[in-house]
This record gives C-alpha cells, structure tokens and sequence, in this order.
C-alpha cells in the first residue's frame, strides 16, 4: 500500500522534495485513519457495544450440536491451528532474526537496525495495550488452542500486522516492478489477515479483539514507514538499493 503511494506521487509533475513529502503525508493520513478505527473499536469494547456481535460470530462458527466443534471440514481447523502459529512470538522471532540478518548480509546495517526496534517496540506496545484495557478472553465458546492472558487487541493480530507489513513494505521497497511491489504487499496483508481470522475460528479472541489489533499493528507499521522514509532521506538509514561498507 506504502509503495503504491509513493508510486502514484513519484508520477506526478512535482519536484522531488515535493513528491517525497507529498507520499509521507499520505502515509501520516493513513496511519490517523487507522489510529481513529482503533479508538472507535476501543470505546464501543469498553461500552460492551460489540459483545452482542462478537458472541454471535463466535456461536456461529461452530456447530449447533456441539459448540466445541467448528463448522466445516476437520482439516479447515486443523489449517487454522497451523496459521495461527506464523503469528505466534516463536515464528515472529525467527522471521525478524532471519530478516535482519539477510539485511546485514546485504551491508544495510542501518536499515537491519531500524526493522529490529520497529518489530521490538511493537512487541512491547502490543503488550502495553492489552494492560491499559485488560478484556478477558471469550469463553461462549471452548478453546481449541491454549491460550493465556488479555483478550484486547489480539497480540497475534497486532505482532503479525507488525512484522509482515513492516517486511513487506521493506522488501518491496527495493522492487522495481509494480506488479512485484503489489504481489509483496498483498503477501504481507494475507498473511495478517490469516493469522487474525485463525484467532477467532479457534475461539480464543473476541473478532473485535482481531479487527482492532489489525489496526493497531497497521498504526504502527505506518509510523515505522514514516520514520524510516524521513532517516532516509538524513541519509541515516540506506536508501533501496544501497549498501554500506
């Protein structure tokens, strides 16, 4: 989405300086947008205007006969059980490790520090939000995963938003083709999506939960873009298709 933005501005008759700027508000527009969704789905969760739906999505996911079994076919579950992992801290850690250390390997050290204290300090915002509004997890349904802790947002929404837009939007940075460039973001939205949507089918968040982690993960990626576009340009942090030493 970022990439797209910058491409739409990159065409059009304005200075560079002009053009650079103009991609940067857009993202800041964006990442407002995202930030008001958030809040919206905040009030209307702490006003408990969402639990009448949220139960009701929950309820019909899983058979009438038994609540403890999910509509469909048994494999459909059991492909959720393995998504829901790719947004797990285990898999989310070797996919930061794994990118920052190609990033070093490709002499982008800036860019690899930059990626490690984006997805670090989302980690810990995620954490800080579920503290500030402390929502227990659904329980009209069983559980057909363990989990532990806070309900709002979904950790496993937010992280992934996190790191797979964040790595999308760096990889298709250094695309020249748009084509590649809209092929990479929209892996990266997937997969997001994916992991969220697992959350709810296995019954262990509120879809409230997920829709405002996928938020909040999305305000944070946007910000990180932001920044990371403004060192650019101060020439702390690489360009595409720069490498240092």
């Amino acid at each position: 989405m970022n990439t797209e933005i910058t491409a739409i501005f990159a065409r059009l008759p304005l200075p560079r300086f002009l053009r650079e700027d103009g991609a940067m508000l857009a993202g800041f527009l964006g990442t407002a947008a995202l930030a008001l969704g958030f809040l919206k789905f905040a009030s209307e969760v702490t006003e408990g205007e969402t639990l009448a739906i949220d139960r009701h999505i929950l309820r019909g996911l899983r058979t009438a006969a038994d609540p403890a079994v999910p509509v469909g076919p048994a494999w459909l579950t059991q492909a959720f059980v393995d998504v829901t992992a790719l947004g797990g801290v285990t898999v989310l850690a070797l996919v930061t490790l794994a990118s920052t250390g190609f990033l070093f390997a490709a002499r982008k050290p800036a860019t690899a520090m930059s990626v490690a204290f984006a997805i670090v300090g989302g980690s810990l915002y995620a954490v800080g939000l579920k503290l500030v509004f402390e929502r227990p997890r659904p329980d009209v349904v069983p559980h057909l995963v363990d989990a532990v802790g806070l309900s709002f947002p979904s950790g496993h929404a937010t992280n992934s938003a996190i790191v797979y837009l964040t790595l999308g939007a760096l990889l298709a940075r250094a695309q020249e083709r748009g084509a590649v460039r809209a092929y990479l973001i929209g892996i990266a939205i997937l997969l997001t999506m994916l992991v969220g949507f697992s959350r709810i089918w296995l019954g262990v968040h509120w879809p409230s939960d997920v829709a405002a982690g996928w938020c909040a993960g999305a305000v944070w990626a946007l910000l990180c873009w932001i920044v990371e576009r403004a060192l650019q340009r101060r020439h702390a942090v690489e360009a595409p298709g720069e490498a240092r030493g």
